[in-house]
């Protein structure tokens, strides 16, 4: 099952344009939701939770059209942005008095739980919460009212690796409860590493990967080479080509590195350099 499914999505805000965007959340699962900044990630992810409505295409939540009751399963997702959506002079325990009401699965005593195993003052504001205790704080709220799907959009910006490492321990304990799944974005691809299963890549509004983890990078090469090894028909192969005094780097599909002479050097690339390399290239090279 997919906890959440787009089917052509498309939506035009101004100049850029969305889509159209076919690709699953599937449950079980941690799905990375990558690409640069301005690639529409944050417009997915607000469709996806109703406060962007699309132009055209569905979206499935739970296996229900989005339209036709999906938004009120809306108590079974948990967001966590860049920044918390609370106010800022709330402290933790008056952030549970407002938003209680609002979910029927509230566990008052699992919240009180994790604000402890964080380190969380109930009694302190939020606008004096360092950004990952503001972080640890929407994943109280998140965990508290019973989600089985995490919306994450941009959590880890702006974190130190340690919190960043953390975090990722968090989302594997989540992970353990059968039902469960994540969609995180971001465009640190390093994250992404460790613990997604599935990666689905935006760039310039359009999808250029949606599959397993381990296809992308299975898929492509980092390709290094001397200047004199870099010929005409090379170069047309090679995407987000870099040239420096002495020689070149790019990406290379894995299927092309086959053929590539001994003065070259092809080995595996991380999931951040073809991230970089695919933006630099603006190739949808991948399938």
């Amino acid at each position: 099952m997919n906890s959440v499914e787009l089917r052509g999505l498309a939506k035009a805000q101004g100049a850029f344009q969305l889509g159209e965007l076919s690709f699953a959340v599937p449950e079980g699962y941690i799905t990375g939701f990558i690409g640069p900044n301005g690639a529409g990630k944050t417009s997915t992810i607000k469709a996806i939770l109703g406060l962007n409505r699309p132009d055209s295409g569905e979206i499935l939540l739970f296996g229900e059209p989005l339209e036709q009751g999906g938004q009120s399963r809306n108590g079974e997702i948990g967001v966590v942005m860049d920044a918390p959506f609370f106010v800022e002079d709330w402290t933790a325990a008056e952030l549970q008095r407002v938003l209680a009401p609002f979910y029927r699965a509230w566990d008052g005593a699992h919240y009180a739980s994790l604000l402890a195993r964080f380190g969380l003052d109930p009694r302190k504001k939020i606008k004096e919460l360092s950004r990952g205790m503001k972080v640890k704080l929407m994943l109280s709220v998140a965990f508290s009212h019973g989600a089985r799907l995490l919306l994450l959009d941009e959590p880890t910006s702006g974190l130190d690796p340690l919190t960043r490492d953390e975090l990722g321990e968090i989302l594997g304990e989540f992970m353990q409860e059968e039902g469960r799944s994540v969609l995180f974005s971001t465009h640190i691809g390093s994250d992404l590493e460790r613990i997604a299963d599935h990666i689905v890549f935006l760039l310039e509004g359009r999808l250029l990967f949606s599959g397993p983890k381990e296809e992308l990078l299975g898929g492509y090469r980092r390709v290094t080479g001397g200047v004199k090894a870099l010929s005409r028909a090379l170069r047309a192969q090679i995407i987000g080509l870099r040239e420096h005094g002495v020689g070149f780097e790019g990406l290379i599909p894995s299927g092309a590195a086959k053929d590539l002479g001994g003065e070259l050097l092809a080995e595996p690339a991380s999931l951040e350099e073809i991230f970089v390399f695919l933006g630099r290239g603006k190739q949808g090279h991948a399938e």
